[in-house]
């Protein structure tokens, strides 16, 4: 089986995969989330324009698509979600998921590493997107973003 199924703390399945997972047919995928061009998904799917290593290029579609794809989840469906190597943009979604299913912004990331992988969310910004995802949820201010030099 390609990818990792991991439950997030609701109860709702989501599989992390790597481009090198994409199968065209997948009977327990329900929907697809996808954060790399390579995934090209020819089922039930959303993309988000999403910079390797990066933020997401418009912010609110990204967050709107994450939750989407986690009501899916959470209504039943294995939601699969994929970058390039499952790590970074992948790891930052299910933070997010994870934020959504009740674990606090702050402890988000800590959540993904000890659930998933421990290089899950691979850079500052990533980091502090997930903080930024859990304040626009909550309806506060964002932290400040860490710079670019230093992430």
């Amino acid at each position: 089986m390609p990818g990792t199924d991991l439950s997030l703390p609701c109860g709702a399945r989501v599989r992390a995969s790597a481009s090198w997972h994409r199968r065209e047919s997948d009977p327990a995928r329900g929907f697809g989330l996808y954060l790399d061009p390579q995934w090209s998904p020819t089922w039930p799917a959303l993309e988000i324009a999403w910079e390797n290593l990066g933020l997401p290029l418009d912010f609110d579609d990204a967050a709107r698509k994450i939750e989407h794809a986690w009501e899916r989840a959470r209504a039943g469906e294995l939601v699969e979600i994929g970058c390039q190597a499952g790590l970074g943009r992948t790891g930052t979604a299910i933070a997010c998921m994870a934020i959504l299913s009740g674990v606090e912004p702050r402890d988000a990331v800590a959540w993904v590493r000890s659930n998933y992988a421990v290089r899950a969310v691979e850079t500052r910004l990533q980091e502090w997107w997930v903080l930024w995802f859990g304040a626009r949820l909550r309806g506060e201010e964002a932290p400040p973003r860490p710079g670019t030099l230093s992430g």
